[in-house]
């Protein structure tokens, strides 16, 4: 009995350790493994006492996302404590049965009193065997463990105590102890009771020799681990399962996906997986709610398990509204596209949401393959990837893997991924294409044209790696570095040549205008580089032209106060309403240059072909707007000559100068100022 002292001593320590376990950071559950132990060495052994410790733990009230670690800490703490305790008790019982054979074993009838004292009063289970199997002797706390009397279990056999749930080799190790291959050996093992309940116990099985060392008898000592044993089963499952659905999650999946790739011998073995996404299942969510996307991913699991589960098929929750099925014994690509199907028929029907049906469909990526053919890894990467077409190509449907577009696909990712490292690697650079005035020729701005120095690829340009920037959200930070970098050249130039410095147009990409930081960051990025806002003009492509309610219109109509101007990049090549213009604060138009080869394949003498009517018309409807056009692809001076009869104000293209660097730009600004001040 610990005295109150000793008592609040080892209180107040095991809060301190638990406390200190849940505060760090980073976090680190040693402290909480500790506690667990102090309540062995305190000799609280008792598996109610650890109940009622996780049972505290659980109810703490600065419990949060770390409770569930912090607990299973604690009890891994105390159960590895007690084992190791169990284990010195063990030895100590080892070494004494050792030192009685070899000290005294002529003598053994005489000391067999002090022998069956330990014997019966031992608190762990011991039994006795001889080499063929035979029990010969079992204690109390053996006869306590298996719920049976000594009469009933020596007529068993070792062999008979054979369980389904023992660890691979066990038995092996058993085989070499009683031909004196080894001495002792340790294991987990599970035992059926007399009632039919299992009980878990570590066993340890000695070798018992006698003088001549001829093997004789077995010894086998039984701890109960049974409590401790449900206990890391039920953390185990915790770990290995998701919470709302039951169904096993992403970590479990990847053990089964990984063992069927270890465990495969058959050279033309073949997998299959599922990659199952739900659409619109965010809209769900912000419009009744998250416990009703929660409602409906439950049920959503409950079907797939229903009708795959059958099919010996395994169904996984990788998170969100993702899924995934595994094929371990595929036959070919129809059994995937089989399952597919089911599970679009099994989403089919409505889903009662409380007072509400709800429809939900999914988008199903469908990979098939020869396990020797790929790695884990990459068979998930392609599922994926699988799915996302599935999702572009229309949604509600699934797609099958196709090798070529795939390797696009992961191209484009890989592409992608690596856009932050090369921004902090300096590996983007810029490049400034001259727009000059049709009436006279003199340069009045430069467009910033990003590239990529790719360490492998070479150069790149932006139609090689902006989409998958755009596709990826990387445009956000990629053209916010494009626009510091153009800004800063741009206020050089200006420091340098005054009005004769050109403006700078830069391009504005879809989710750069919809995004929320977009006038805070022009704003901070012209006060950094010093540059006159009237001096930029961002150039909106015609795909995100705004409708009058977009929400960000204000914010374009704030840029434009501001004192920044807004073209429409590469107008007429999209199917957006004309009136459109009407409302956004845009001062000018660039045509496609794709009107302009038109214009130039057409031969003079046909008088008014297609291409020259479709360009005066856009001049004709920019001008009454009170637009600027700039026609882009000039790349002769009959392209330039019949653009400035069309009405044209400036033009952009090779005929007018190709993308530059900044030192090319600059000495062209010269000669230009050189020029006009020797006139």
């Amino acid at each position: 009995m610990l005295s109150p002292a000793v008592l609040g001593a080892l209180v107040s320590t095991t809060a301190e350790l638990l406390r200190r376990a849940h505060d760090d950071d980073p976090f680190d559950v040693a402290s909480a493994e500790q506690a667990g132990s102090l309540l062995v060495e305190a000799h609280f052994t008792d598996s109610g006492v650890l109940a009622r410790a996780v049972a505290l733990l659980q109810s703490w009230p600065a419990a949060d996302d770390r409770g569930p670690a912090l607990t299973g800490a604690f009890a891994a703490g105390w159960s590895a404590a007690l084992r190791e305790r169990t284990l010195r008790e063990q030895e100590s019982m080892r070494l004494a049965v050792d030192m009685a054979r070899k000290g005294a074993e002529k003598a053994l009838f005489a000391s067999e009193a002090r022998f069956q004292a330990v014997f019966e009063t031992a608190a762990i289970g011991i039994g006795i065997g001889d080499l063929d199997g035979n029990i010969l002797a079992v204690n109390g706390a053996l006869e306590g463990m298996f719920g049976a009397p000594a009469s009933e279990i020596r007529n068993l056999s070792v062999d008979m105590l054979v369980h389904p749930e023992d660890a691979p080799g066990v038995w092996d190790a058993y085989r070499e102890l009683i031909t004196g291959k080894r001495e002792h050996f340790q294991c987990d093992k599970p035992y059926y009771r007399r009632d039919g309940e299992v009980i878990w116990t570590h066993l340890t099985v000695s070798l018992i020799r006698d003088e001549e060392g001829v093997p004789r008898y077995q010894v086998a000592m039984l701890e109960d681990i049974t409590d401790p044993h449900r206990m890391q089963e039920r953390l185990r499952y915790q770990a290995t399962h998701d919470p709302l659905t039951g169904l096993p999650n992403r970590t479990a999946f990847f053990e089964r996906l990984e063992g069927l790739f270890e465990e495969s011998t058959e050279p033309a073995a073949r997998f299959g997986l599922c990659s199952v996404d739900l659409d619109g299942f965010k809209g769900i969510n912000d419009s009744l709610g998250h416990e009703a996307g929660d409602q409906l991913l439950a049920l959503v699991s409950d079907r797939l398990q229903s009708c795959l589960a059958p099919m010996g098929h395994l169904v996984a929750r990788l998170g969100g509204d993702e899924f995934i099925v595994l094929l371990e014994h595929c036959r070919g690509p129809q059994e995937g596209i089989a399952v597919a199907q089911t599970v679009l028929g099994a989403l089919a029907p409505p889903f009662l949401i409380g007072d509400q049906q709800l429809g939900i469909r999914a988008s199903i990526g469908v990979v098939e393959q020869q396990i020797s053919a790929t790695t884990p890894g990459a068979a998930m990467r392609s599922a994926d990837l699988t799915m996302y077409r599935a999702k572009k190509e229309g949604r509600g449907r699934w797609t099958l893997f196709d090798p070529e577009r795939n390797a696009v696909a992961a191209s484009k990712y890989a592409m992608s991924v690596r856009i932050p490292m090369a921004l902090d690697r300096g590996e983007f650079f810029i490049e400034y294409q001259p727009l000059c005035s049709l009436s006279d020729g003199a340069m009045v701005a430069v467009e910033a044209l990003v590239r990529w120095r790719h360490p492998e690829l070479g150069v790149l340009g932006p139609d090689e790696f902006i989409t998958s920037a755009e596709d990826s959200g990387l445009i956000i930070p990629l053209g916010r570095w494009v626009l510091l970098q153009a800004c800063e050249q741009t206020a050089r130039w200006a420091a340098r040549f005054g009005s004769a410095a050109p403006r700078i147009n830069v391009n504005l990409a879809v989710r750069q205008a919809r995004n929320a930081g977009l006038l805070a960051d022009i704003d901070r990025i012209l006060r950094t580089s010093g540059l006159e806002p009237g001096r930029l003009q961002l150039e909106i492509t015609e795909s995100a032209m705004l409708g009058p309610r977009d929400p960000a219109l204000p914010a374009l109509r704030a840029l434009v106060d501001m004192g920044v101007s807004l073209t429409v990049d590469d107008f007429g090549t999209g199917w957006s309403n004309l009136a459109y213009l009407r409302h956004l604060p845009v001062s000018g138009l660039k045509i496609a240059g794709s009107f302009v080869e038109d214009l130039r394949t057409a031969p003079a003498e046909e008088g008014d072909p297609l291409g020259q009517r479709i360009i005066g018309g856009l001049v004709s409807l920019a001008h009454s707007l009170g637009l600027t056009v700039t026609a882009e692809g000039v790349e002769t001076e009959a392209d330039a000559a019949r653009l400035r009869e069309l009405g044209c104000d400036w033009a952009q293209g090779w005929y007018y100068g190709r993308p530059a660097r900044p030192g090319d730009i600059t000495r062209r600004i010269a000669e230009a100022a050189n020029s006009a001040a020797a006139r």
